[in-house]
């Protein structure tokens, strides 16, 4: 998998917030294709945006992943802080601008995750890139929407503690992402995603 990235605080969020708003497309409430999706269970809302032009995507589909990977937290850390869960799903471009502005990388990336703020009422928010895990998937003769749920999956986990930046705690990650892949598939939740040719 490239490289993947956990950064800040749900404070640093603010200014990106804003940032996102002025480059056309916007993220925590603010419209534009941002859903906030509850279950008819009890559950934390996921705020989902599809901010990909050619990303088809199941709001209640991942839902579903967030909310099974919040029953099973004591498998993983505790899982993800409580709160509000953003997801954005993004493209190549848009999340190299985001690199680039928090970790002064312009590459791009597959995950970049922002710790969330419980006094705010925010468990955080993963931002993924949708392009990159297209191309990872077809240079690796794996599936798109496995690859593309790897990533959310990821996201979280670096929400619930986990983290990849040494190689030992890159295996513990990598295990935890097996484990929860795997508890997806049994319980065949695994949302599609699709993603258009461009014309």
């Amino acid at each position: 998998m490239p490289s993947v990235n956990s950064v800040g605080k749900f404070s640093d969020l603010v200014p990106f917030v804003r940032f996102v708003g002025q480059k056309g497309f916007r993220l925590n409430h603010l419209g534009g294709g941002t859903e906030s999706v509850r279950m008819p269970k009890a559950g934390r809302d996921v705020n989902i945006h599809n901010a990909h032009p050619r990303l088809k995507l199941d709001r209640r589909a991942i839902t579903g992943v967030i909310h099974l990977l919040d029953e099973h937290a004591d498998d993983f850390r505790g899982g993800c802080p409580a709160g509000e869960l953003s997801l954005a799903f993004l493209t190549d471009p848009a999340l190299a601008r985001i690199h680039q502005d928090f970790l002064a990388d312009p590459t791009t990336t597959d995950v970049i995750t922002f710790e969330g703020n419980a006094a705010l009422g925010s468990g955080g928010e993963v931002c993924v890139s949708a392009d990159t895990a297209k191309t990872y998937a077809a240079q690796h003769d794996r599936n798109f929407s496995e690859e593309l749920t790897l990533y959310v999956v990821h996201g979280w986990l670096h929400l619930a503690g986990y983290d990849d930046l040494v190689p030992a705690k890159k295996r513990l990650m990598r295990a935890a992402e097996k484990r929860a892949m795997t508890l997806l598939k049994q319980a065949k939740a695994l949302p599609v995603f699709s993603l258009e040719s461009r014309h």
